[in-house]
Formats: C-alpha cells, structure tokens, sequence
C-alpha cells in the first residue's frame, strides 16, 4: 500500500512527456521518479506501438505492463507477455489494403512485436529515425494471413494525402475505430491510428486496473490529445496539458502546463507529491 489515494499513474507520451524536439524535461523524470518512490505504479498509455517506446520506457526506467496502440494492446515489454490485444479482423484488413492500392494511399501495420510497411515511405523514415523502429518491408497482403494485426497507420503530409486518408476513413468507418493524432515534433503532419471496434484507451485503462487489482478511480492519468479522453474520463485523476485539445480540457479535472514547461512535474508536485 501507498501512502496516497492513487496506485496507478498513467501517462501519455507525444504532446505530454515528449515535445517538440523529441525529449523528455529532467524536471518532468525526476518527478516520475519521485512518483514511483512512492509506490505507485507508472504506466504509459500511448498510440504508440511497442517497439516505438523502447526509448522512453528505458530513459525512465519503466517496467511493467502499459497501454499500446490506443488500448488495443496492454502489454508488458520486460516479460514479453501481453494481457490484453484486441487485433483487426483479416478480412476487413485484406479490403484495407486493396483499398488502399487502388486509392494510392500508405498503410503500415504493426503486430505486437513488429512493424510492416510495403516499400520505403516518409513514414518508414520517421519511425527509424524519430520513434526508433525499424520496418520490415513485405507485402501486406501476405502479412495479413499469417500475423496478428494490432493497429494499422496512415500518415498525411499534404492537403491530397489529408484526402485520402479521409476517403480512406469513410470507407471504413463502418469496420474499423480512427484515431487522428498529432506530435509536437511533426507540426502539421497527421498520423492515423487505424484499429479495431470498441478499442479505446478508457477501455485499456480498465483493463490494466483490473489486472493490478485496482480501480480506474485509484488512477490518475495525464493527457494532451482526443484519444485521451476516454482515459481521462475512466480516472480517478484526470490532467490535461496547457497545450491539450478542448475535449481534453473539457473532461479534466485540471490543467497544467504545457509540454514544452515541464507540465506533468508541475501537476505531480501540486496533486500527488
């Protein structure tokens, strides 16, 4: 047991930890430090995959299980054992992608482990270079009867791409759960998270809690994005960024900083330490 009302801390990671040059404020580790001195647990709750956290979970010194790819997935990467994943169905995965070679439109899929992409994309470049994954190029066509899918992406760099990610969107809305998120490192630039029905990251919230014991209520969470929302609205604790959405905002309980002034440490130091 804690001293405090709160066993969990959940955090997101681009727009809250993570700003616009890719790092994490000294400030806002010491304070996640601080937090697990006092034997709450830190979990991430990201639309991350996995392996595009390695970096974060390992400048932080994070164990245990966290939320991936929106609450598809709850997962703990030091044991390789997954509690939880909600993967796309294949059937509607094969017409996304026909769809999407049609419609000359990128798609990328991440299993649990893995990311895929059929060629050499801006996207293949940012995930190497800034969330430090590295693609395995095939074809998806084939990746689709033989893999457990987690998340697909789109990413849109122009007002055509922006286009047809919409129409890709439309064309699924029926099937699938979108996700359109930003990072403060890529102003301007839309990544979209494509995943299954009913995935949320309220509902890996619940999952998570459910497994350690707990209640969403013992929880808090800190968020900046529209996919926040459901998982702010599950806590105990709900913290929007400076720099959050309006919807993020609107469910909070409060609001600090914004990423770029360290505000997860000033949050934690006012509400929990």
């Amino acid at each position: 047991m804690t001293g405090s009302a709160y066993k969990l801390l959940v955090v997101d990671i681009d727009g809250t930890l993570v700003g616009r040059d890719g790092s994490i404020l000294a400030e806002d580790r010491e304070a996640l430090a601080r937090v697990c001195d006092l034997g709450i647990t830190v979990s991430l709750s990201t639309g991350r995959a996995v392996q595009s956290c390695v970096r974060v979970l390992d400048e932080l010194g994070l164990d245990g299980y966290h939320i991936f790819c929106d609450g598809a997935l709850v997962y703990g990467p030091a044991y390789q054992k997954e509690i939880y994943a909600r993967g796309l169905d294949r059937a509607v995965l094969k017409r996304a992608v026909e769809f999407a070679h049609t419609h000359e439109i990128g798609i990328d899929f991440y299993s649990a482990t893995q990311y895929f992409v059929e060629r050499e994309t801006w996207s293949a470049v940012v995930h190497r270079d800034f969330f430090g994954i590295s693609p395995t190029i095939t074809s998806l066509d084939e990746i689709c009867e033989r893999e457990v899918i987690i998340k697909a992406g789109l990413v849109a760099t122009s007002p055509e791409e922006v286009a047809r990610a919409r129409r890709f969107h439309l064309e699924f809305d029926d099937h699938l759960c979108f996700s359109w998120v930003t990072t403060p490192s890529y102003p301007g630039i839309d990544f979209i998270n494509v995943l299954a029905p009913g995935v949320s990251k309220g509902r890996g919230l619940e999952v998570l809690t459910a497994h350690l014991g707990i209640t969403p209520a013992e929880t808090v969470a800190i968020g900046d994005g529209n996919n926040d929302i459901s998982l702010l609205s599950s806590a105990g604790l709900a913290i929007a960024m400076g720099n959050a959405t309006s919807g993020a905002k609107a469910v909070a309980d409060y609001v600090t900083r914004d990423v770029e002034h360290g505000g997860v440490a000033a949050a934690l130091n006012e509400l929990v330490l």
